[in-house]
């Protein structure tokens, strides 16, 4: 059997071996745990001399360890495993004479660590109580009483590391047994143990700090690991103290490198400082390791100090001194949280909060972000104190206004762009996204100070905007752009101050003091002609900022103009970042400063006509798994072209202005879009054969002129608002010609049709506004191209919203032509939800499909509209209605569908029902109405929760059923007795209901008003389903 397996293993750890004998071997070693010999077996072929190939030991060890840990086996197996473990440990860790090169590999021995852990789990309670004494005595040579046996030092410290991670490793998720097994364990082992094994810590320190370093990183990163959860009084003696303190400062070379030893001598401290302790015990631990002498030590030492500017700075050791600092401030300040005026506590805290501030800006001002990002968090903490604290407090109010200053210093400095970096270069992508996260956490940082001293903010944050502009205008070669750009990216965020009340003004006067401050800096910037700088981070920001500060041109026009002219030149930009952004931010300008515009346009247009004619590309396949950067996806020519559409819209926005006459609109309009239907005319033909490239060009230009219609109104139908007018007729006469030509195009292209359906829809939204009731003839043609037979559900049901809107716009003009254009729009519909659904995509287009198609029903009962629907015309239709609706009504596995249904259900009841009845008889609007309500619409109430698969827990389905609900009162609003009679001698008692609830059924219908009939109602269907 040994033979057997020891075969399999090799066959299964085989490469080359026939895949069909490989799958037998794996399946033969994964039924090993079961079986009664495996313990023996395993056990054998890993103490077996000679030795078995590596793999084949590892593997019996891992059936031995999944047998030990099933807890199938009785202690005197177990011991007799411990024995012959323990055996082979003493031959091979503990034989002064042994060759270095029988011991086990590094990876067989954490296996062998492995097991052994596994036995302590299961023996160390009652059966084993020297286990941590009969491995410690590996470390010793025959005799000896000093921990002088590499081999068994290294093992003895490999089962500590496992043993901790089994039972004590917080980041290893356990079931309750599991965590109150660990720490019954742990508790014996600080009852029985713990003194030992830190002694054996501090003596193979001692031992080994100048022989191999290797031993030493591995001790250390055992206590690291074991401070978490032993008494720290056993751990943290002078003598360990100093043992630490000499392997983090001391610079003499180890066998095996120094440097390796001092980052896991540093990790080590930084543990300690993470044990939890009260802030008492934490600040007293903090002065008893002397962290900030030994921060202090290692900051003017040469690797961080003279060698701080060069390449051969150590950023890793920078690195860990920083992350050990942030531990000593953050104990620092909860110390202070915890602590009052009165409490000694607090002037311990605030001296060493003293010692430790400089450090930490140290850290927080290195050129590396990295090592910068280590203090952050600390620094977050102590700010967040002074903000909650600095009042109430009088001594923390004392320390914050002292160090607000240097830290506010620090992170302004922080937020410039170091000397190396190169902005918008595509080498240096990941290097600039890292950088603006770093901003971002900086401005959380700046945030926190302005809330503590607003002044003190205000104040720097005016000196460093101001002097710099003031600089840029004295000598502009003489500064640099990363000056500029730091000025006015804290400008930028400076508007979370000045715009805190909405706007920089009110009433001709500045808001805030802030706002006052905001206005300054920007006089400043458009007077100095900041935007005259070459660098286009620069540019760019110019530009983000006179957009984020629109109410300053508001009250102050007469910048308008020359600010214009700066962004005409930047979004002629050569770079792709800069003059995609900046024809947006180009078009936020002009839609905000709009009223203060003139006569402009003719100028405006010349100016961009380079950047306006349309050339469209056939996008490129991509993959769902291709990894394209956001810098390349920008650049991509569908994100060109979305870019491009914002100047049309801001040529539209110009054209349209206050002051510009209506026959110059005209000419304006002209002037646009005769490029564009001569372009028209050169590829409409090509794309009607299927030329790609053509049909994308269609695309654009039909996209385009639904832009430049957005641009010139802001008017909606059925608009109350006295700020947006609909355009003069003569406008609207000329955008008339657009949407004749998208119609042209809408329905001569018959390749490629969703293409140009998207963009035709795309326009048809933006038309309405500007075309306003002359839109009505020609939505015949538009539903006839949007919604064809290949049109998708998603298609259909966005083309419906549109129609929504339409119809609530013109609800007393539409009335003929939607009369024309209903029963075929609703075939349309109809057949696209008979439809059945292919995959998940389709279930959701369907079920939107649905809604949209209800949302529009009530749109037209909503608006006075309900005749179209029985009209002489659609009247045959009428009956598919209402079966549609009472269908979707009964879906259970679309609760909000049905809860739809029954709303637009309950209008009808609402619309044709007449009047209430108080007594005597109904008057419906429609005859014969208030029998076919009772007939119809009644009973889908109970039919939505008489389906087999209704939740009557589920929270939609609760809402479903108070629609019906309400249904079933606003029939009894209009029928009255009728219907409890109806109910009582048919429908409920057909439904097999009791005399007695259909009594109380209906007493709740005629007496409750309707919230509490619905949950009457939602009750009784939750009772009828259990």
């Amino acid at each position: 059997m040994e033979a057997q397996v020891e075969n399999a293993i090799e066959i299964a750890s085989n490469p080359s071996a026939d895949r069909n004998l490989k799958s037998q071997a794996l399946e033969f070693i994964s039924q090993l745990p079961s079986q009664a010999e495996s313990q023996r077996i395993c056990l054998s072929l890993f103490i077996r001399e000679p030795r078995c190939s590596e793999v084949v030991r590892h593997t019996a060890l891992d059936v031995l360890d999944n047998v030990v840990a099933s807890g199938r086996l009785n202690i005197s197996t177990l011991t007799l495993i411990r024995e012959n473990l323990m055996s082979y440990a003493r031959t091979t860790y503990c034989n002064v004479a042994q060759n270095q090169a029988t011991v086990d590999s590094p990876n067989l021995q954490n296996k062998l660590a492995q097991t052994f852990t596994f036995l302590f789990v299961t023996l160390y309670p009652s059966e084993w109580l020297s286990y941590f004494g009969d491995i410690l005595a590996l470390t010793s040579s025959s005799g000896a009483s000093t921990k002088d046996h590499a081999p068994g030092v290294v093992f003895f410290l490999r089962v500590l590391i496992q043993i901790h991670d089994e039972i004590a490793d917080v980041f290893l998720s356990r079931t309750p047994e599991e965590r109150k097994k660990g720490n019954e364990l742990k508790d014996l082992i600080r009852e029985r143990d713990a003194k030992t094994i830190a002694n054996s810590w501090q003596e193979i320190l001692l031992q080994w700090k100048a022989k191999d370093s290797k031993i030493i990183e591995l001790c250390l990163a055992t206590i690291g690991r074991w401070v978490s959860w032993i008494d720290i009084s056993l751990i943290i003696t002078e003598t360990l103290r100093d043992q630490l303190h000499e392997l983090v400062i001391s610079s003499s070379p180890h066998a095996n490198g120094p440097f390796a030893v001092r980052e896991t001598a540093l990790t080590t401290l930084t543990e300690i400082l993470r044990k939890k302790m009260n802030p008492d015990y934490k600040l007293g631990l903090l002065e008893f390791l002397k962290i900030r002498d030994v921060v202090a030590h290692l900051v003017s030492s040469p690797a961080l100090a003279d060698l701080r500017s060069t390449s051969q700075y150590d950023t890793d050791l920078a690195e860990s001194v920083g992350q050990l600092v942030n531990h000593s401030l953050s104990d620092i300040v909860r110390a202070l949280e915890s602590a009052d005026d009165q409490n000694p506590i607090m002037m311990q805290a605030v001296s060493q909060l003293k010692g430790f501030l400089p450090l930490v800006l140290r850290f927080f001002s290195d050129e590396y972000d990295e090592i910068c990002s280590t203090v952050i968090p600390c620094l977050s903490d102590l700010l967040t104190l002074f903000r909650k604290r600095e009042k109430s407090n009088a001594m923390i109010h004392e320390q914050s206004m002292a160090m607000l200053a240097p830290i506010l210093d620090a992170i302004v400095m922080k937020m410039r762009y170091d000397e190396t970096s190169s902005w918008g270069n595509e080498d240096a992508q990941t290097d600039e996204a890292e950088f603006q996260d770093l901003r971002k956490r900086l401005h959380v940082l700046q945030q926190t100070i302005a809330a503590v001293d607003p002044s003190l903010y205000q104040d720097k944050l005016s000196v460093v905007v101001i002097s710099t502009f003031e600089n840029f205008q004295r000598d502009a070669s003489r500064v640099d752009w990363r000056d500029l750009d730091l000025a006015m990216h804290e400008m930028f965020l400076f508007g979370e101050q000045g715009l805190k009340t909405g706007g920089l003004y009110h009433k001709s006067k500045p808001t805030t003091l802030a706002a006052e401050r905001l206005i300054g800096m920007m006089f400043k910037l458009v007077e100095t002609d900041v935007a005259s700088s070459m660098h286009p981070a620069v540019q760019l920001q110019y530009m983000e900022i006179c957009v984020r500060y629109y109410h300053f041109f508001d009250a102050n026009p007469q910048f308008i103009s020359a600010t214009l002219e700066r962004f005409i030149q930047i979004v002629h930009h050569d770079h792709v970042k800069v003059r995609t952004r900046s024809w947006y931010l180009f078009h936020r300008f002009v839609k905000h400063v709009r009223q203060h515009l003139g006569d402009i346009a003719q100028t405006v247009i010349q100016a961009l006509s380079d950047l306006l004619p349309i050339k469209a590309e056939v996008p490129d396949e991509v993959s769902d798994n291709s990894d394209m950067s956001s810098n390349e996806d920008q650049q991509s020519p569908s994100a060109r072209f979305d870019s491009q559409l914002y100047l049309y819209e801001a040529i539209g926005c110009i054209c349209s202005a206050r002051g510009v006459l209506v026959e110059n609109q005209v000419v304006y309009i002209r002037t646009v879009i005769g490029p564009l239907f001569s372009d028209f005319e050169v590829h409409l033909g090509p794309a009607k054969n299927g030329d790609e490239l053509a049909v994308m060009q269609v695309h654009h230009l039909i996209m385009a002129l639904g832009t430049l219609a957005r641009g010139f109104s802001d008017w909606t139908p059925a608009s109350t608002s006295p700020a947006a007018t609909p355009p003069a007729n003569e406008v609207s006469e000329e955008f008339s010609r657009c949407s004749e030509a998208i119609l042209v195009a809408l329905e001569s292209v018959s390749v490629s049709t969703e293409v140009i359906r998207h963009a035709a829809r795309f326009a048809f939204s933006r038309l309405v506004g500007v075309l306003g009731s002359r839109i009505l003839p020609q939505l015949p043609r538009w539903i006839e191209g949007l919604l064809s037979r290949t049109s998708s559900k998603d298609e259909m049901a966005l083309f419906m919203r549109l129609l929504d809107q339409v119809v609530y716009g013109f609800k007393t003009e539409i009335f003929d032509i939607l009369n024309t254009l209903l029963t075929p729009l609703l075939q349309r519909v109809f057949t696209g939800i008979a439809e059945p659904a292919t995959g998940t995509d389709d279930e959701i287009q369907l079920a939107e499909l649905k809604r949209e198609y209800l949302s529009f029903l009530l749109v037209i009962l909503n608006n006075s509209l309900e005749a179209v629907l029985v009209s002489e015309a659609n009247q045959a239709g009428f009956a598919n209605v209402i079966s549609t609706i009472e269908h979707l009504a009964k879906d259970a596995s679309d609760f909000p569908t049905a809860k739809l249904a029954f709303t637009v259900l309950c209008r009808m009841v609402t619309t044709w029902g007449g009047p209430d009845v108080q007594v005597g008889s109904p008057q419906p609007t429609l005859p014969g109405f208030d029998r076919f309500m009772m007939e119809r619409f009644s009973p889908l109430c109970w039919s939505l929760p008489s389906q087999p698969n209704f939740d009557p827990k589920d929270a939609q389905g609760k809402q479903a059923m108070g629609e019906a609900a309400g249904l079933q009162k606003a029939i009894y609003t209009k029928t009255g007795e009728q219907y409890l009679n109806f109910l009582r001698t048919g429908e409920l008692s057909g439904m097999g209901m009791d005399p007695g609830t259909v009594d109380e059924y209906l007493r709740a219908l005629s007496v409750s008003d309707a919230k509490a009939f619905k949950q009457y109602f939602q009750n009784l269907v939750q009772r009828s389903k259990r």
